[in-house]
């Protein structure tokens, strides 16, 4: 992002918020670390970690603009008085996080009322740090490009759990368009979406994602050269069901097969 984009000073804090971040998660990254359960049946955890990354945020976001609304995934949503919200995922991947593989990061978008105008994915312990406004995206300062693809028969396909398709309808769909895809993945969460954005994955097909799950992502990889929307082709920053694609013949190929066509 050049220095004189109106963005360019969120995205300076964007990255003391992700340092801050990566502190509380790297203290307890492959070390023994409370964990709880925030369901009464299955299993959806939440680590201490979690729960300080994401304090560590919302105490520097508060200081620094504190007319900003915070959503996060692990306390409250604080309203603010402006139209700005940042919206917090402190560590999207936790289950790979408690089972010590990197495939996890911190997601910190900025929302300006109508849409994340800046995303970043932070992954501490690779060092690696996804940028995005929409225009342009960067890892470590590098442009990033999504890949051309213009057939499902060549993509690489990535989801973060079979399970997460709840009706048999979206299973259905979803083998569909898997059943088709030349390599399918499970387990990389917001990972998935950074290597579609940096050209080494096609697509990402998703089902049941909240706010906080997607937003950083989305100008990432729209910088990146890339699409995403919902499955019904609709504004992918409120969550639900996803498809995020490299190539926009492909997204065509992939949506007209999840919407049963």
């Amino acid at each position: 992002m050049a220095p004189d984009s109106p963005y360019f000073e969120y995205l300076q804090f964007a990255r003391s918020l992700a340092d801050a971040a990566g502190l509380a998660t790297l203290a307890g990254f492959r070390r023994p670390v409370q964990i709880d359960n925030k369901w009464t049946t299955g299993f959806d955890p939440v680590t201490a970690a979690d729960k300080a990354a994401e304090r560590a945020m919302r105490r520097l976001i508060q200081q620094r603009y504190p007319q900003h609304g915070i959503l996060g995934e692990e306390e409250e949503r604080a309203v603010g008085s402006s139209n700005f919200t940042w919206v917090l995922d402190p560590i999207d991947g936790t289950r790979s996080y408690i089972l010590g593989t990197p495939l996890w990061g911190t997601l910190i978008a900025l929302n300006d009322g109508s849409r994340p105008v800046l995303g970043l994915m932070d992954q501490p312990f690779t060092r690696e740090r996804f940028e995005g406004d929409g225009r342009g995206a960067w890892l470590n300062g590098a442009e990033l490009r999504t890949r051309p693809c213009p057939a499902l028969s060549e993509a690489r396909l990535m989801s973060s759990s079979p399970g997460m398709f709840a009706t048999a309808a979206e299973q259905q769909a979803f083998s569909a368009v898997a059943g088709q895809a030349q390599i399918l993945r499970y387990g990389a969460a917001c990972y998935a979406y950074c290597m579609l954005a940096a050209g080494h994955v096609d697509a990402v097909v998703e089902a049941g994602l909240q706010p906080y799950d997607i937003q950083a992502l989305i100008p990432i990889i729209e910088g990146a050269g890339g699409i995403i929307t919902t499955w019904n082709d609709g504004d992918a920053q409120h969550g639900g069901n996803i498809v995020a694609c490299g190539d926009w013949r492909l997204h065509a190929e992939i949506l007209g097969m999840l919407q049963g066509g």
